[in-house]
């Protein structure tokens, strides 16, 4: 079956596609450095009728004879997303034919999808590639203890589905993971928070995970960064140079809390950031 009904961008020899995973929720009350009203009032602006709404993506890279997975979803979790499986098996991919998990970070909206409800791998023949700090922090008992009640609950997501993959498990510093995909760091959300640039017959397109969660406000916005962020200065300033980076440059990117069109570039006017989503391949 077509990927049309999913949005797709051609990448030199890469066909990427966005899938939906559904959606959570998040309070604008989660947002630093900015009034809830005003973020409202941004969202509104921007035509999103439910404010509070972030989109989950994840993306389907082939090429090469491969069927690459960058991020997992939500797998439902905490009654977030849990679209995927279902989403693939409309462009035609069964969970089988995965054979590369690309992680950009381990939080439940991205991992939740990576195991299925009884708790067995859902892509039986990936291997799961990640950043060593991002393993590492997660597998570590001292932040475990430390941790809040909330997030205790996202070191056990986040420690099954490693020790679910633990023999398909690949970890990574920085650099190519996969021929024509390269590793970026990127971080501030997490501690080994990772795009992925792909590139391809002098094409390129940035998967840069959670650089934003509302995009309509944190890319006109920078500095507002939200409760999820482990550590929310560094998340502003991983922000910020990356989208005078991607403006400068054209770079055609992709993000796991876009909305559903799931591509787009980046403007820049004088000192300000704006959202152009690309027209659907």
């Amino acid at each position: 079956m077509s990927t049309s009904i999913f949005p797709s961008q051609r990448v030199g020899d890469f066909t990427i596609t966005a899938i939906s995973d559904g959606y959570l929720a998040a309070s604008l009350d989660f947002l630093s450095n900015i009034d809830p009203s005003e973020a409202a009032k941004m969202q509104s602006d921007a035509g999103q009728k439910e404010a509070s709404a972030v989109h989950i993506n994840c993306y389907l890279v082939r090429g090469a004879n491969r069927a690459i997975l960058i991020d997992g979803g939500a797998g439902g979790i905490k009654q977030w997303g849990g679209r995927l499986r279902t989403n693939l098996s409309l462009v035609g991919i069964e969970p089988s034919e995965i054979d590369t998990i690309l992680l950009t970070h381990a939080h439940p909206d991205h991992v939740g999808g990576l195991v299925d409800p009884a708790g067995q791998i859902a892509f039986p023949n990936a291997e799961l590639v990640a950043h060593q700090r991002e393993v590492e922090f997660w597998q570590d008992d001292g932040n475990l203890s430390r941790a809040s009640e909330r997030a205790r609950g996202n070191f056990l997501i986040a420690r099954q589905v490693f020790d679910g993959y633990r023999d398909k498990l690949r970890t990574f510093d920085e650099g190519e993971v996969l021929p024509g995909i390269r590793a970026l760091s990127l971080p501030g959300h997490t501690d080994g928070h990772s795009g992925y640039l792909l590139e391809s017959r002098d094409q390129g397109l940035l998967v840069w995970g959670d650089i934003v969660h509302f995009p309509h406000i944190q890319i006109k916005r920078p500095d507002v960064s939200i409760a999820f962020d482990q550590d929310p200065s560094l998340a502003a300033t991983t922000r910020s140079r990356l989208l005078d980076q991607v403006s400068s440059e054209g770079l055609l990117i992709a993000g796991m809390h876009l909305g559903e069109l799931g591509f787009a570039r980046i403007t820049r006017t004088g000192g300000s950031y704006g959202l152009l989503y690309e027209p659907v391949a």
